[in-house]
């Protein structure tokens, strides 16, 4: 039987509170913006801006523990390196991959919050089911059919801009971060 009180266990606790520290600065951010841009109560954009970022957060740290065993050796203790001792050796043989990454991340995240987002509108709506099953069938040039699609545009228009808002807020805690250490 292997002895596993002999490995060493490292537990990442900086990488932890700058999770947290990014998620008590993106949820009041993202819930301002529902609160404003699609005139949710305080209550239930504060229920969304947790939810969402929880989930996504979650997802997030599942995809990059399925995906880091994936990477190169070289990448890896790199970001090893940056995850725990906060460091880049070879900080200028990787910048297009940190920037490519952070490229999809953002986008990726965009993705998840908005069909998470739907799946609760949907899911915590009064009938249970979509808003738009409960409507007549719509002529094709109705302004109801304009209505549902400047709905659909306006909830994406608004999580890209809350989004924007809480990554721009990150980045900013990375400069200042990074400035201090």
């Amino acid at each position: 039987m292997p002895e596993y009180h002999l490995i060493p266990r490292v537990v990442p606790l900086g990488v932890i509170l700058f999770d947290f520290l990014f998620l008590l600065v993106a949820i009041p951010v993202e819930a301002y913006v529902l609160n404003r841009r699609l005139k949710f109560d305080k209550k239930s954009s504060a229920f969304y801006g947790i939810t969402v970022n929880l989930f996504s957060s979650v997802i997030g740290w599942l995809v990059f523990f399925f995906a880091e065993p994936l990477l190169p050796v070289r990448f890896k203790s790199e970001l090893i390196d940056y995850l725990l001792f906060n460091q880049l050796k070879y900080a200028y043989h990787i910048q297009t991959f940190i920037i490519l990454t952070a490229f999809i991340i953002f986008f990726a995240t965009f993705v998840v919050k908005y069909l998470l987002l739907r799946i609760l509108l949907i899911s915590l709506s009064e009938t249970g089911k979509s808003p738009q099953a409960n409507l007549p069938p719509i002529r094709r040039n109705s302004r109801r059919n304009t209505k549902t699609k400047w709905q659909n545009t306006n909830l994406v228009t608004t999580l890209l801009i809350a989004n924007s808002l809480s990554y721009t807020l990150i980045i900013v805690i990375f400069f200042i971060r990074s400035a201090y250490v």
